[in-house]
């Protein structure tokens, strides 16, 4: 991150202004919208960070995007953020603003990393099993293949990690041997 602090600070009045409007879940989807676009094209990245291009230039282009499609509020917004001269720190604030949106919401990421794709019987109970453990809290799985893994799984929430993959068995197992605890040491 660049500037943590300058994106959270815009993220929260954009939150303020969006729940003021009562229009909270809309711009939500702006702002989804917005970090799907920064995510797919790095030419929009470039964009917005580039001295050499003026701020209208760099609304219009923003504007060509976005007309129609979003929120008044959320156009107004990146105006004031194009205008302000920030919006090198755009992308930073869309995800401290989605970030902000999940905490208020009491929304949980949780990541599952498998070996293979898993159908939508074992994703449910999966969710309802999370949803147990995290009372009150909505769960936003994003699952993730690596192959790698061989089996099981390793799963991320709250910042801790649950690894029950095949690989770090044998990556255990491999490290006892180079060990082998059996054997005194012969100095």
């Amino acid at each position: 991150m660049l500037n943590p602090r300058l994106a959270a600070r815009y993220a929260k009045s954009l939150m303020d202004i969006a729940l003021e409007h009562n229009k909270l879940d809309a711009i939500y989807k702006d702002m989804l919208g917005m970090q799907s676009l920064f995510s797919q094209s790095q030419d929009f990245v470039n964009l917005m960070k580039s001295p050499i291009v003026k701020a209208d230039t760099k609304f219009s282009i923003v504007q060509a995007f976005t007309s129609g499609k979003v929120d008044a509020v959320t156009e107004g917004f990146i105006r004031l953020i194009i205008h302000k001269g920030r919006e090198f720190f755009l992308e930073e604030i869309v995800g401290a603003f989605i970030t902000q949106y999940k905490v208020h919401n009491k929304i949980n990421e949780v990541k599952l990393t498998t070996a293979v794709a898993l159908d939508e019987a074992i994703k449910t109970n999966l969710i309802n099993k999370i949803s147990a453990q995290f009372q009150g809290m909505t769960i936003d799985l994003n699952t993730e293949i690596n192959e790698k893994l061989l089996g099981g799984f390793i799963l991320e929430a709250n910042s801790n990690v649950f690894d029950a993959s095949i690989l770090r068995d044998l990556n255990d197992i491999k490290k006892q041997f180079l060990k082998n605890e059996y054997i005194p040491d012969i100095r």
